[in-house]
């Protein structure tokens, strides 16, 4: 596959992502894709992007991801995002809703094969959600 295919199945995955249309996620992500860093006890593949996700929605219902740059090199993408939603809907990581304004960065790396992604990679900027979040002092 082309880079800029590549480049269009990520965006493609982000805006289903983003329309929380997890049935269609199938098309353009394996079923066995391994997922880098993920929650301890998820399933494993797809299903366990897709649990992870629902939980998410459930705390913060208005979540949103912007891409802010695609990199595409070899069979990798690169994609700098911005997260942004409330927590205000239900407990997240044991958290009650703190109705708390999110507003995260973070970098994903995908590998794709096939026309699909078969391997994700993500660094969020963890500190910053667990400052925003009122788990941790932000800085003085």
């Amino acid at each position: 596959m082309s880079l800029e295919a590549n480049k269009a199945i990520v965006r493609r995955y982000q805006a289903l992502y983003n329309a929380n249309d997890l049935d269609a996620l199938g098309d353009i992500v394996a079923v066995d894709v391994v997922s880098h860093k993920t929650l301890p006890g998820l399933p494993p593949g797809l299903e366990g992007g897709k649990f992870a996700h629902r939980g998410t929605v459930a705390a913060i219902p208005d979540l949103n991801y912007s891409i802010e740059d695609l990199i595409a090199e070899g069979d990798k993408v690169v994609m700098r995002w911005t997260m942004t939603g409330t927590h205000s809907a239900a407990p997240f990581m044991g958290l009650p809703p703190t109705g708390n304004s999110l507003r995260v960065s973070g970098i994903s790396i995908f590998r794709l094969a096939n026309g699909k992604i078969v391997e994700h990679w993500a660094e969020p900027d963890g500190v910053t959600f667990m400052q925003q979040l009122g788990l941790m002092p932000a800085p003085a």
